[in-house]
């Protein structure tokens, strides 16, 4: 660890001053437009944009790349970003808004796609695992701190939009200041989604229901608190702490994964979230309930997702699991375009409260698909199992298949493993 952080620092304190950035970004836009008078159904196509900014993003950034190259691509989008985070301020309008964020999705994935080519150029084989854990605590505490940073200003003016925007403006000095020269990559071809679907049916259904999860966390968490009629801090509050059970229940759940079922994994994770969020429905005006139940979720989708990967490779080939990670992608990419848009229709036919009952009976579907899933073939056995590999819900393809190289790595010494013992086996019997 010691080595990775002398190696990628800069990048990485970029990257957190990058998400600190757009934490804030999605928080102050959920308050602001309660503030301007946009109803939540408003408010769900204008995050809802992000997503599919983010979804088309990924696909044309490496063709951008291959034509301009790293650095000038990396500080384009990022200069958008940073005019972006003004004109929200600018011009408070639903339509104006809606264009920006769908111009701040397809920037911001490009950016991350650019900075994690540069952070995965700087891992070794050796420290790759490593970098990709630092990386996704970077990106959580991110977020994390930027619901701090909105209670240090008045969502009502044009402050805390002007330090989002210098956030943004300051994260080129570190990365691109130490940005060595990356090759333009060429992203693995993905499989077609129904290959993926005949391999893992699972892993498809799985991450497209997470994707319309996570968009709701990222996108609707603050919209939902303005409904509610809940204070700043409270909000913040309510964002951090769903963020915070992502990152304290990830490594715990991934030692799990790799000593178990991972479907019966999935299957009781997802349930118990059903099960609490039901519960939880009927105190959910007792704001520590609603803390809790943040945190339920978080702790829940976070780790899920990265399960939902790690069970799709145990029926790969190793060659195949970077082919596979971009279907994977793409499925979640696509729920969560349609995430915020079914909420928002949700919270203004039901309530607020609606924001709860969507994430419990997509966690309830998820569960009985699985149970359903495990009464179709058997479950590999634990010691074939691939690694568990902790992966951000809004991983690009570039860290997506990073996160696939090491585990192919892994597999790849495992193996290696096994045959050298089996030869010393052998060995030792004549």
């Amino acid at each position: 660890m010691p080595d990775v952080l002398r190696n990628s620092w800069p990048l990485l304190l970029g990257m957190l001053m990058l998400l600190l950035g757009n934490g804030l970004q999605g928080t102050l836009l959920g308050i602001r437009g309660g503030i301007e008078g946009f109803g939540a159904e408003t408010m769900a196509f204008v995050m809802s944009a992000y997503f599919l900014g983010f979804l088309a993003g990924s696909i044309q950034t490496p063709r951008l790349i291959g034509r301009v190259g790293h650095v000038r691509v990396f500080a384009a989008l990022a200069s958008i970003i940073s005019a972006a985070f003004v004109l929200y301020a600018v011009a408070p309008n639903p339509w104006v808004w809606l264009a920006m964020r769908l111009l701040v999705g397809f920037a911001f994935s490009g950016v991350y796609v650019v900075a994690e080519s540069w952070l995965n150029d700087t891992a070794t084989n050796e420290n790759r695992g490593q970098t990709l854990s630092l990386y996704m605590v970077v990106q959580m505490l991110g977020i994390i701190a930027a619901q701090g940073l909105i209670n240090f200003g008045d969502p009502s003016g044009f402050v805390l939009f002007a330090v989002m925007s210098v956030m943004v403006s300051l994260s080129f000095i570190p990365i691109l200041l130490s940005a060595g020269n990356v090759p333009a990559f060429q992203l693995t071809t993905r499989m077609t989604l129904f290959q993926l679907f005949r391999i893992s049916p699972l892993g498809v259904v799985g991450s497209f229901l997470l994707g319309a999860v996570f968009s709701g966390l990222f996108g609707m968490s603050s919209v939902f608190g303005t409904e509610k009629q809940l204070t700043v801090s409270q909000i913040s509050l309510f964002i951090a702490t769903i963020y915070i059970g992502g990152l304290l229940l990830q490594f715990p759940i991934g030692w799990l994964s790799d000593r178990m079922d991972r479907r019966k994994l999935i299957m009781r994770l997802t349930a118990f979230a059903a099960i609490v969020v039901a519960l939880g429905l009927t105190r959910a005006e007792s704001f520590p309930v609603v803390l809790a139940l943040g945190f339920v979720i978080g702790a829940v989708a976070n780790p899920v997702y990265s399960l939902l990967i790690a069970h799709t490779n145990d029926f790969l080939k190793t060659s195949d699991m970077a082919a596979a990670s971009g279907g994977l992608l793409f499925i979640n990419g696509l729920g969560a375009v349609s995430g915020p848009i079914l909420i928002g229709w949700l919270m203004a036919r039901f309530g607020p409260d609606a924001y709860f009952g969507y994430m419990g009976v997509l966690f309830g579907m998820i569960a009985l698909y699985a149970v359903y899933r495990m009464t179709r073939r058997p479950a590999p056995a634990v010691l074939e199992a691939t690694p568990y590999a902790p992966i951000n819900p809004q991983a690009t393809p570039v860290a997506m298949e990073a996160a696939q190289e090491y585990v192919m790595d892994l597999a790849e010494a495992e193996e290696n493993r096994e045959v050298a013992t089996g030869s010393v086996a052998r060995a030792g019997e004549i």
